[in-house]
């Protein structure tokens, strides 16, 4: 989120959901730092203004980028269990706006190496398996390092690699040993937790 204010972006999420559900829903993950609006009544009228409303009243899930002018200028819909990579929205915001474009080529790249030895959690800020994760973790007294995966795209990266393919959080390495998402069996295995 920081990079996106950095560039003069307003994300906002939109949802068929009533508004109950949405607070419901942003308290789960720990909170949302950027508006969620009800598209509950009359319902579905924008997703389906964005020909994104399926016929049993659900909406797609949707990506849709818009300039200063209100033009849309980028449409990516995809399954519910994908999420895009910020990489690529960032490519696409550079294409409306010349100030992000030069921002984005003026950002230093990160040659720092990815923290490794002990325990070290990929996670992102809103994932509701992440909070639990924490929790886990600080109850059973284990430190560990946590990397923001939505604020490190070379951490994205190796995620993705070790995921085969999948951007899955949390994800953990443990001593170079890696476990894929909230396994709290193999996690008490690996850190010998009875």
């Amino acid at each position: 989120m920081a990079k996106f204010t950095g560039l003069n972006v307003q994300v906002l999420g939109i949802s068929v959901d009533h508004v109950p559900c949405l607070q419901a829903w942003a308290k789960s993950l720990g909170g949302i730092t950027y508006p969620l609006l009800s598209d509950f009544w009359p319902h579905g009228a924008v997703a389906e203004k964005y020909g994104v409303l399926r016929p049993d009243g659900f909406s797609e899930r949707a990506i849709f980028i818009m300039d200063a002018q209100g033009i849309l200028r980028y449409i990516d819909v995809h399954d519910i269990g994908e999420q895009p990579s910020n990489e690529v929205l960032f490519k696409e915001l550079a294409k409306c706006d010349p100030a992000i474009a030069a921002a984005l080529q003026a950002e230093p790249s990160s040659d720092e190496p990815l923290p490794h030895g002990g325990v070290v959690m990929y996670c992102t800020a809103w994932c509701p398996d992440c909070k639990r994760a924490r929790a886990w973790l600080r109850s059973h007294n284990i430190p560990y390092t946590e990397v923001d995966i939505d604020a490190n795209p070379k951490a994205a990266a190796q995620v993705r690699q070790w995921a085969n393919g999948n951007q899955t959080t949390p994800t953990f390495d443990i001593d170079g040993r890696i476990v894929v998402d909230f396994n709290e069996a193999q996690l008490r295995e690996l850190l010998k937790i009875r």
